[in-house]
């Protein structure tokens, strides 16, 4: 079944939210995961695609976006509704719903600062995964 992690951030900085997402794809590349990033649309796919490149110095995680062609990278960015076509086995959400295909994932990530919308949209993620009996944990940072 799918473990569900809910990473809480202690601000409301969006931008907070997105270095978050580059850390944890980096920590699960490392661990020899495959990722994928699913973000709400193709301008915010774009920006973090850009932000992997620079979010801390020296370090290097291969990624695209998953509509790039060609042999997939291990950390795909992406938008689309569908599933990605490549086996990824974490997902980190930076939606405002569960991805209907959420459940084809060993790890589901969800990262959360604190503001209102974000918050809000969080817990109804939350009670949709604890509703369904997903093993769930939360990470105060």
């Amino acid at each position: 079944m799918t473990r569900v992690d809910f990473y809480i951030l202690p601000d409301q900085a969006e931008k907070n939210r997105l270095i978050l997402a580059c850390r944890l794809a980096e920590k699960a590349f490392k661990q020899g995961h495959s990722i994928y990033i699913h973000t709400a649309s193709e301008q915010s796919s774009a920006q973090l695609d850009e932000l992997m490149w620079t979010f801390r110095q020296g370090s290097f995680v291969p990624h695209q976006l998953a509509t790039a062609d060609g042999e997939p990278a291990p950390v795909l960015i992406g938008h689309q509704q569908e599933a990605p076509e490549s086996q990824a086995d974490v997902l980190l959400n930076m939606t405002a719903e569960v991805p209907l295909f959420f459940s084809r994932f060993q790890r589901v990530a969800e990262l959360v600062n604190q503001a209102d919308e974000i918050r809000a949209q969080a817990r109804t993620r939350f009670k949709f995964y604890r509703d369904r009996g997903y093993p769930m944990h939360t990470h105060n940072l």
